[in-house]
């Protein structure tokens, strides 16, 4: 089948449509949400934080529950998946109306608004887990290639959209000042509740997963947390068709975050370094910029697994983004960087889909839960990790040679390790197993991921 015709295909689904709807409207309220955060933290025109300090804050709003989300998996896999999505939403809703008083107030250094922070952005590893644990549940499985690449591709142009609303709605209404930051975040509640009431209204307790729900109490669920995890993360090892995909999104992740802080502060501190108003409608441009290169890869992700096969599109990938990081990131030109974040969202978002799809085909519905939450604490800490060595490294102003050749050089590194790994890996199960997530072959039980 064409992919406009496995296109249709998928939204043909009335539950596919619904669950997607779901992460569109949580993924727009993020948007809104953060945009307000990241405005009255980082671009009030009397404060320009240095690099630790973004990373900093990163790491404070990320890391904790990213090292706890192994343990939501438990829960994903053992609660109801519609009822973790809507209560997830629902406690973000009502925990942004205290976060909207403290920036209407102008108090972001009180101990409270790091917390409330943390808590609303670190409950979002939740409903996305959630989310991708259900997929399976909503299509077919010869169909979730196209189905991932639609939901998490709009997904990041809807979080996008609602960054971009944001800005919009800072420089023509609400202005840059603490009061319209503190109306921009309170919008973001209605994201929130809206796909909270979707996820509860769409589907039955049961319909999203996962297949088999315990009857046993609570403390006999937490006191298995830890056995679960380790028959988790064994499930993944056992799987190094699933695993290296991970490995390498992972490493992607970090040298993405030295990336990300480079942009950053090259905006902040070098092309506008008197001028928050700038920067930030530079930034703005990257943003779009990113957004464009995700939708594209949604579109180019599922032809291309199916001409070259899963593994091959990652390795091509990493090797392109290599090259160009060298070509566009080293004359530090605003418009080239604006190219640059286009081509690495490419990437991005294609090694993510296969990513995605790989962990559904080859992970047991018992045991997706806690895969997909060890997949988003890797994805986040090594951002983290990445945020981290770049603030250590990088000069103030972000603009530095032996980075930008560090991180390309990574990069085609990175693409030669897989390449030969994932390689090596597909060629044994095309025989043993017949894995369809990085091979395009049949798997066990004859799923193919040939959309026919």
């Amino acid at each position: 089948m064409s992919a406009s015709g496995s296109l249709r295909a998928v939204l043909g689904s009335a539950p596919f449509r619904r669950l997607l709807g779901v992460r569109l409207i949580s993924q727009f309220g993020d948007g809104l949400f953060q945009s307000a955060l990241a405005g009255s933290l980082l671009f009030s025109p009397e404060k320009a934080p240095d690099g630790l300090r973004v990373a900093t804050a990163f790491a404070v709003l990320l890391l904790p529950y990213s090292l706890v989300g192994p343990f939501v998996g438990v829960f994903l896999d053992r609660w109801s998946r519609r009822n973790v999505i809507y209560a997830a939403n629902l406690v973000r809703a009502v925990m942004v109306l205290p976060m909207t008083l403290l920036t209407w107030y102008g108090q972001e250094g009180v101990f409270g608004y790091a917390l409330g922070a943390l808590m609303i952005i670190g409950i979002n590893r939740f409903v996305l887990a959630g989310l991708s644990a259900s997929q399976p549940h909503v299509v077919p499985a010869d169909r979730l290639v196209t189905a991932n690449a639609l939901a998490t591709t709009l997904g990041t142009v809807h979080y996008t959209l609602g960054l971009g609303v944001a800005g919009l709605a800072l420089s023509t209404i609400v202005g840059k000042t603490h009061h319209g930051y503190a109306v921009l975040a309170a919008t973001g509640a209605f994201g929130y509740l809206g796909s909270a009431l979707l996820a509860y209204l769409s589907f039955a307790r049961t319909d999203l997963g996962p297949d088999d729900l315990p009857t046993d109490r609570l403390r006999h669920a937490i006191a298995a947390v830890a056995r679960g995890m380790v028959a988790g993360l064994r499930h993944l090892g056992a799987r190094p068709v699933a695993a290296y995909p991970l490995v390498a999104q992972g490493a992607f992740r970090a040298l993405y975050g030295v990336l990300a802080l480079a942009t950053l502060l090259l905006y902040r501190r070098y092309f506008y370094p008197n001028d928050s108003t700038a920067a930030l409608a530079g930034l703005t441009q990257v943003i779009a910029a990113g957004g464009l290169g995700s939708l594209l890869a949604a579109f180019l992700t599922p032809p291309a697994t199916r001409r070259f096969g899963g593994w091959r599109w990652i390795t091509g990938l990493l090797a392109g983004i290599g090259l160009l990081v060298f070509a566009l990131g080293l004359p530090f030109v605003p418009i080239l960087l604006v190219v640059a974040v286009f081509f690495v969202s490419i990437c991005a978002q294609g090694i993510k889909i296969v990513v995605d799809t790989t962990l559904q085909q080859e992970c047991h519905d018992d045991f997706r839960g806690r895969v997909f939450s060890v997949n988003d604490t890797t994805y986040n800490v090594c951002f983290v990790v990445g945020l981290f060595g770049a603030a250590l490294a990088l000069p103030d102003d972000g603009r530095s040679v032996p980075g930008i050749v560090l991180v390309g050089a990574g990069y085609l590194a990175l693409a030669i390790w897989f390449g030969l790994a994932a390689a090596r890996v597909a060629g044994r199960s095309a025989v043993v197993e017949g894995s369809a997530a990085l091979t395009g072959r049949p798997v066990a039980g004859g799923v193919r991921t040939e959309e026919r």
